[in-house]
């Protein structure tokens, strides 16, 4: 099928940043949140990142006008009607997304397919609540997605050839790398790197090293481009949680569960870079 309006649910870091990779890509775009404040929050990040584009001579202003003005907003799921593909980039709760996906399928056209941006959630876990599991899919962008290469394409049993045939083309289209994944909890990037980010949490409640040496290690002698406790910083500390918690209970396995430092510094509202405090210091 031929994709040209793509609706994007949730207007955070990774929702406004997926908007901003399709409008970027010539496709028109409906951005949706619960609230104005939030779509207009959004999409002022949008604009904040272009901007940065024009500064470095990626892209001119008139580009950047014209990118913006394919990006609509919508406090109401009824604006995908007209969707071809809708991205669901809410919060990692798995409740909270099968709710979601009850609703586009009575909203979006029969044809249309439903792609979760999820972490860690089986895909064929949402498939279940549509009528449509053929053409639900999963399409993981990593963070910032305007510039990360990499797209998790997710497929679950139930997933037809069609639907992946046209993710994957679609990835592409977008100047992506398509990694194909299993539809298992974590699927593979999260798989490898959460574990890390526990240990490397785990090592600080410990005492095993500073901060600062942890994240050096790895920088330093593992040839990372980032530590993993600044990492876990610009991913977000709540979403980290949420993350590891989805993770042991869907492998059954408690050395996922997450550390009880990391659940102090979320009940502290400590969350990283967007609340401008982690286990860093943004606030200067």
């Amino acid at each position: 099928m031929k994709i040209q309006k793509v609706g994007v649910v949730g207007a955070g870091i990774m929702g406004s940043g997926i908007a901003q990779v399709f409008a970027m890509n010539g496709f028109d775009v409906v951005l949706h949140d619960i609230s104005e404040e939030r779509v207009q929050k959004g999409k002022s990040a949008i604009e904040k990142s272009l901007g940065k584009f024009v500064e470095k001579g990626k892209i001119t202003a008139e580009v950047s006008q014209a990118i913006v003005g394919r990006i609509s907003t919508t406090v109401s799921l009824e604006s995908f009607a007209d969707c071809d593909l809708v991205v669901e980039a809410a919060s990692e709760d798995i409740k909270l997304k099968k709710e979601l996906f009850q609703q586009l399928d009575r909203i979006v056209s029969k044809t249309a397919i439903l792609a979760s941006n999820t972490s860690s959630i089986p895909i064929g876990t949402l498939a279940a609540a549509t009528s449509r599991p053929a053409q639900v899919i999963g399409m993981h962008f990593m963070n910032p997605p305007p510039l990360m290469r990499g797209v998790e394409v997710i497929r679950s049993d139930a997933t037809s050839d069609a639907t992946d045939r046209a993710v994957v083309e679609l990835v592409k289209q977008l100047g992506k790398s398509p990694v194909r994944s299993r539809d298992r909890t974590g699927f593979v990037a999260n798989r490898i790197l959460i574990p890390m980010i526990r240990e490397a949490i785990l090592a600080l409640e410990e005492g095993v090293a500073e901060r600062d040496d942890i994240d050096r290690c790895m920088v330093d002698c593992c040839n990372f481009p980032m530590g993993p406790l600044a990492l876990a910083d610009l991913i977000g500390l709540d979403t980290c949680q949420s993350i590891m918690k989805v993770m042991a209970d869907g492998l059954k396995n408690e050395r996922y569960r997450p550390p009880q430092l990391l659940n102090t510094m979320v009940k502290d509202g400590k969350l990283g870079r967007k609340t401008r405090e982690g286990f860093y210091d943004y606030r200067s």
